[in-house]
């Protein structure tokens, strides 16, 4: 009889280890594991029942492959694995079995880490596609987590790479959100339960607005996603993505003094006396200055009353750092604020609501479009910040325009239009409650002309000498 030597159990198939063990006794051997198993053999084997051990590896080696798979497979349904893994096995999750979330469900943390923290898994024989077995040492080399596939794993890996190279291509209209991101309506302007989410990440790398009529592929939802997302964007507007996106940046396009004015019909007198005395034009730089309660916001909104519906504007209106009573003011507007912070919130978060809303108009102006984003107020971003805001108005020589009009209690310098209310005016109701010396307009003669520039310089010094 052969003597059994350590270089052939180590070669050997753990189910055949299994088989040795359960031949000689051993309890508890599916725990250990495989270097483990074979010291338990061999130690086992000097004690005098090497000879029961002898004979199953020789029945084992001498058998031939259909009788072997047969048995193999015979030991699996009646249970060779251990009531620990099969229960392991099941509650592994489905779909990205590597743990690398790139499936169209993410694997648990850890899912990885069980297959590597148990020797028995790892080494476990597998049955392939084919019909052959191999061992657990030949399966590592093929699986990146360092374990074998059981066949409902096989399938479940083999599913999400189909459906990926059938990639549902969707096509809508893009609407964004206000914290960047945006939806592909593909009914639109309903929402639908097809409709795709647009990353924030693709909605600034591809400067997109809404609007915006869009397609690309499509990613199936990962595990907690209600809708799937977009893969990538091909299309803008019939266009190249890649042509879009290497177009001019609106930092390098040539700008111009606004001279187109922005009308503000109405009874109310004084955005009458903002009309003519300090007139605004697309691509102002405009902010409202005053002391608390000189009617500030309430000026602002009726500046979007008048300026709503207009045809050719994109308004968009920021509450940021105002009170929290304001904000009810707003609500029923024509346009509805895309963000409402009030004075609690921090300077960090007011900052970037601000610039969540420059960035949008920005990339309407770059298509050729007129914006106006209409901010409540700069008190409460941090300067440099809200400086950036108000610069980012301008009058696109070969293109669109910016206008950004604000509140603040002071002028941050730069403005292209001061328009300064009076606190003593506002609280005794004698309107217009235009503070006129401290209010101006530069270059005016491009908006009204020649004329009533000189006008407005007269109705000044009037002011100014009274």
């Amino acid at each position: 009889m052969a003597v059994l030597e350590r270089s052939e159990l180590e070669a050997s198939p753990l189910a055949d280890l299994h088989a040795i063990a359960d031949q000689v006794g051993l309890d508890g051997f599916r725990r250990l594991r495989k270097a483990d198993l074979i010291d338990t053999i061999l130690e086992r084997m000097g004690g005098g029942e090497g000879e029961a051990s002898l004979s199953v590896m020789a029945s084992t080696d001498d058998a031939d492959p259909d009788s072997e798979q047969r048995e193999t497979g015979t030991r699996r349904r009646r249970g060779g694995r251990s009531r620990r893994s099969r229960s392991s096995a099941e509650r592994e999750p489905e779909g990205d079995l590597d743990g690398e979330g790139d499936g169209p469900r993410g694997a648990a943390p850890g899912a990885s880490r069980r297959g590597r923290g148990r020797g028995e898994r790892a080494e476990r024989p597998v049955r392939e596609p084919s019909g052959r077995e191999s061992s657990g040492r030949e399966s590592s080399g093929r699986e990146s987590s360092g374990r074998e596939s059981s066949p409902r794993e096989s399938s479940t890996r083999e599913e999400p790479e189909a459906r990926d190279g059938k990639d549902r291509i969707a096509e809508g209209v893009v609407e964004l959100l206000g914290n960047g991101s945006a939806f592909l309506r593909v009914q639109p302007p309903d929402p639908s339960d097809e409709d795709v989410y647009i990353s924030a990440a693709q909605v600034r790398r591809c400067e997109l607005v809404s609007g915006d009529r869009v397609s690309g592929p499509v990613r199936t939802p990962r595990r907690s996603e209600r809708y799937p997302s977009m893969a990538r964007v091909d299309t803008i507007n019939g266009v190249s993505a890649e042509a879009v996106a290497e177009g001019p940046r609106y930092d390098d396009l040539p700008v111009a003094h606004p001279d187109k004015r922005l009308e503000l019909d109405g009874n109310d007198p004084t955005l009458k006396a903002i009309e003519w005395l300090t007139p605004l034009g697309l691509g102002s730089r405009a902010v409202i200055v005053g002391p608390s309660r000189a009617g500030k916001s309430e000026t602002l909104r009726r500046i979007l009353a008048a300026l709503a519906g207009r045809e050719g504007l994109e308004l968009s209106v920021v509450l940021a750092g105002i009170r929290p009573e304001e904000i009810v003011d707003w609500q029923p507007g024509p346009v509805a604020p895309s963000v409402t912070l009030n004075f609690a919130a921090s300077p960090d978060v007011q900052g970037q609501a601000v610039e969540h809303a420059i960035d949008t108009a920005r990339r309407v102006a770059v298509r050729g479009s007129d914006a106006v984003v209409l901010i409540d107020g700069l008190d409460g971003l941090h300067p440099h910040v809200a400086r950036r805001a108000l610069c980012a108005a301008r009058n696109l020589a070969e293109g669109g325009s910016l206008t950004v009009i604000a509140t603040a209690s002071h002028a941050l310098g730069g403005e292209s239009t001061v328009i300064a209310l009076d606190a003593a005016l506002t609280g005794t109701g004698r309107l217009p409650a235009l503070d006129l010396v401290n209010s101006g307009t530069l270059r005016p003669e491009l908006l009204v002309g020649e004329e009533e520039a000189e006008a407005i310089m007269r109705a000044r010094a009037a002011a100014l000498a009274g």
